[in-house]
């Protein structure tokens, strides 16, 4: 009896994080009362603050929810297991524009469309925005880092700054996209990026494996930070 209740109490806790995230992103923050989530998510104000102590406790549960399904998205996303660490980066900015299905609210950033209202009034869910955005913004810095390595590429910009700009780009895209009504203009925006960064790293369009590593000799005969033999075992060893 007593793991059953538990159960029943973990679905409801569920259901209340999921119509929160939906909710929120349909209406903003500001707009969102706790009776449309719990109307969202068939359950009963009761309910609710059996879970919750107010909106914003819940609102910092969403985000958690959030960041937990996120992460588990894109560890397991495809773009992952690509040797190259250009290749992959452009493969994760494809696979951010393979997101872009559905409503507004189906596809748009739960924590960019918080933090904009609530950034002065909220200061713990402000936080707990920053870090989620954060957050996916440093998982790409290894990846360009390597590539800078690889492709010898020295600039007045690093990892971190590169990998903030894409979140730059994709929540404003968000922004736009519900501007305008519809996926669109975020699309356009995120193909920008791509060949944003296919430039930085010398790159344009489409290439080989045969055309890459090609390319990559180039580029360390150019700058001379990086060996041939350092490019042959990456390509060995991935």
């Amino acid at each position: 009896m007593l793991m059953e209740m538990a159960e029943t109490q973990h679905e409801s806790k569920k259901k209340l994080l999921e119509a929160a995230v939906y909710v929120i992103r349909a209406k903003g923050y500001t707009a969102t009362r706790v009776e449309d989530i719990c109307e969202a998510a068939g359950l009963t104000k009761g309910s609710f603050f059996h879970h919750f102590t107010s909106k914003e406790a819940l609102a910092l549960a969403a985000v958690e929810h959030w960041n937990a399904a996120a992460s588990e998205l894109f560890s397991t996303a495809a773009y992952q297991s690509i040797k190259d660490p250009v290749d992959r980066l452009v493969a994760y900015v494809d696979f951010r524009k393979s997101l872009l299905e559905g409503e507004l609210p189906e596809f748009t950033c739960l924590v960019g469309t918080m933090v904009q209202e609530i950034y002065e009034t909220h200061p713990p869910l402000r936080a707990a925005c920053d870090q989620s955005i954060s957050s996916h913004a440093a998982a790409l810095e290894p990846d360009i880092a390597e590539a800078m390595r690889l492709y010898g590429v020295t600039c007045d910009w690093t990892p971190r700054s590169l990998a903030i700009y894409t979140q730059v780009v994709i929540q404003g895209s968000f922004i736009l996209a519900k501007a305008k009504g519809g996926p669109e203009v975020a699309a356009a925006s995120i193909d920008h990026l791509r060949r944003y960064i296919e430039m930085l790293f010398g790159r344009s369009g489409s290439r080989t494996n045969a055309e890459t590593r090609t390319q990559r000799r180039q580029y360390a005969r150019r700058r001379r930070h990086v060996s041939e033999s350092d490019i042959d075992r990456h390509d060995k060893t991935g």
